[in-house]
């Protein structure tokens, strides 16, 4: 039995699972802690990865080496690229998943990672040595000694759990809350505060009058999470269902209110704004007569479906009344009602770019406890965190992840920068690059930060400088290749496209909304020949997506690029450690006052601190000489 580790990760859900899995393959012996290795990776809400944003994050995560991206793919049940309507910068691509499936696919991986250990116990404490994190103590009286810990707790710090005016501790539904850290913190002098979340009432299938819902089928295509070809989808894939409240359910909950947890005065803390439970939908959208739910199956098999869009703490038998006046849930039968869930959670301004907390060396927060919602935000951190918590072991420089760069990026700079005053949740607005920060060329962008860090292996490196040689070579052919009026009007006009008047390069062709690469291979036998023989067969619908994307988007894409790099200037100017802002009397008071408590690293970083003025960042810039 080892006592002593280079990393210790303490919770093994999305987040700590990636940063275990990342401080392990960086060759960092770590110690993974979680009060239940049956629930590893467990799908506390919806069963599903991905959307709006979080598609992105995630094949992030996989292009750095993660996995997520696999897990996800070899569990998946249905999958459905969103937003495709839009430019690709909002394509965002989302999976179900089976929810057993997918725990115990990652505890398959855990259990097979070199360097890489479990022990099932409850931290209660951590051992900090001159300002130093030296281990944790757990409830069994266990001692365990590491360089670096990374806290991922999720919703277990005091976890308390509401239905109606029931109260039960617990981090998670028949799982119980972890005591003792958020009070050794405060006394260190952490700030900490007490956010809340929910999740929705689990159907049994056999009571839905499915002929009464509308069927949600998903895509049956080449996209997939993982930039590796062997990740597939190999589940059987299941439809989605949706139905609709009416102002007979809305009258139930309404009456209900004043037991709510929400409304009574029972429940402080504030809750996701972008993921409202049933009953703030009816008091806020008070006009509207309906809201669509969503029927999501739990599994390849199970019966158990999760109602998405029907988060609730109302009591149990008002949950039941209200589900059953939608006529496709008249004879409902529930598995477990909702329940809403207050947890501890710690200001994410007291955190560097690299997680690692200000006021202790060596210890890394990661996931709900920086105050973010959702699986792939947690994972996204987890692997940062457990990069860098690798690093620190070896006193080498940190990982760093910008803002033109990847959505990880926005969202830690987000955090460490600005705080939170809600649940944070990633959406592409929150990101003044998107259109640099698509989901289909993340490898592109971040694998090569991957390999250069050590987390991103030999082969997955050489697969992408493989599929970037092959797109390049692709534009490259259709910016040359010449196309014969003769040859391609009489295709044009089969398609009822305008013909053109004189030969033209290809590219030409490519740029038209109504053409793609793949309908121009139907009419012109040279390209098809050139794909046949040039891009792989195994990956060539992504590659030529990959390269298409570029043609089609190059000026708005070499603009946003432009303006990322002027930007970053103010990046590269550094003043952690440089300036005393107490006594710039030229600043306002409200910029002293948060440039001391944020410290932040760079004039680019102090620039997106709420509050602060260009007017305060020229003089941050004149007293550093520019």
């Amino acid at each position: 039995m080892k006592y002593s580790y280079d990393v210790i990760v303490v919770g093994a859900g999305h987040a700590g699972c990636e940063a275990a899995s990342a401080s392990a393959r960086m060759g960092c012996e770590t110690l993974l802690i979680t009060i239940d290795m049956n629930k590893i990776a467990q799908m506390s809400c919806n069963p599903a990865v991905g959307g709006i944003a979080k598609g992105q994050i995630v094949r992030e995560i996989d292009a750095l080496g993660g996995m997520m991206g696999i897990v996800t793919d070899l569990t998946a049940i249905q999958y459905r690229m969103l937003n495709r309507s839009k430019g690709p910068a909002m394509w965002s691509p989302r999976a179900q998943s089976d929810r057993m499936a997918f725990s115990l696919k990652w505890r398959s991986i855990l259990e097979n990672t070199p360097n890489l250990w479990m022990w099932q116990d409850s931290v209660t404490s951590l051992i900090i040595e001159d300002g130093q994190v030296a281990g944790v103590c757990t409830a069994l009286g266990m001692e365990f000694r590491a360089k670096a810990v990374v806290l991922t707790n999720g919703t277990f710090l005091n976890g308390l759990m509401h239905t109606g005016r029931v109260k039960l501790p617990g981090g998670r539904v028949a799982e119980p809350a972890s005591t003792g850290i958020t009070e050794q913190l405060r006394q260190l002098g952490f700030r900490a505060d007490r956010m809340k979340t929910g999740t929705p009432v689990r159907i049994d299938g056999r009571s839905v009058k499915w002929e009464l819902t509308n069927l949600q089928e998903g895509d049956n295509d080449f996209h997939k999470f993982s930039y590796l070809p062997e990740s597939k989808r190999v589940l059987r894939q299941r439809p989605c269902h949706t139905v609709y409240t009416n102002p007979e359910t809305h009258e139930i909950l309404r009456a209900a209110l004043p037991d709510s947890p929400l409304y009574n005065g029972q429940i402080q803390s504030i809750g996701p704004r972008y993921c409202p439970s049933i009953e703030t939908k009816i008091v806020t959208f008070a006009d509207k007569n309906e809201h669509q739910l969503f029927l999501e199956p739990e599994g390849e098999t199970t019966t158990e479906y999760y109602l998405n869009g029907f988060s609730s703490s109302l009591p149990v038998d008002v949950q039941f009344r209200a589900l059953a006046t939608i006529p496709a849930l008249a004879d409902v039968q529930l598995f477990r009602p909702g329940y809403a869930i207050e947890y501890d959670f710690f200001d994410p301004t007291q955190l560097y770019h690299s997680l690692e907390t200000k006021l202790i060396s060596g210890l890394f927060f990661a996931g709900q406890i920086n105050g973010t919602t959702g699986y792939e935000e947690a994972a996204g951190q987890g692997l940062v965190a457990g990069v860098n918590a690798a690093l620190s072991t070896r006193g080498d420089e940190r990982f760093l992840l910008a803002r033109d760069e990847s959505y990880i990026g926005v969202l830690i700079d987000d955090l460490v920068t600005k705080g939170v005053d809600e649940p944070y949740r990633m959406f592409t607005s929150r990101a003044e690059y998107r259109i640099l920060l698509r989901q289909d060329d993340a490898d592109m962008r971040l694998t090569p930060r991957g390999y250069e860090v050590g987390i991103v292996d030999e082969r997955r490196y050489r697969l992408m400088q493989s599929k970037k040689r092959q797109r390049d070579a692709l534009i490259t052919f259709c910016h040359d290749y010449s196309v014969k009026a003769s040859v391609i009007n009489p295709y044009l006009e089969k398609l009822g496209l305008q013909p053109v008047k004189q030969g033209v390069k290809l590219i030409s062709l490519v740029l038209q909304p109504s053409l793609n690469l793949s309908t121009l291979a139907d009419g012109l036998p040279e390209l098809a020949t050139f794909i046949e023989e040039n891009i792989e067969a195994e990956r060539r619908e992504e590659i030529i997506e990959a390269a298409e994307v570029l043609m089609k988007y190059d000026g708005y894409i070499k603009r946003e690029q432009l303006i990322a790099d002027k930007l970053r200037r103010l990046e590269g100017v550094k003043i952690r450690g440089k300036l005393d802002y107490s006594t710039i009397n030229s600043l306002s008071t409200e910029a002293r006052q948060k440039l001391q408590r944020i410290d932040p690293e760079t004039v680019g970083q102090a620039s997106r601190i709420p509050g602060i003025s260009p007017a305060d960042i020229n003089i941050l810039l004149l007293l550093m000489g520019r």
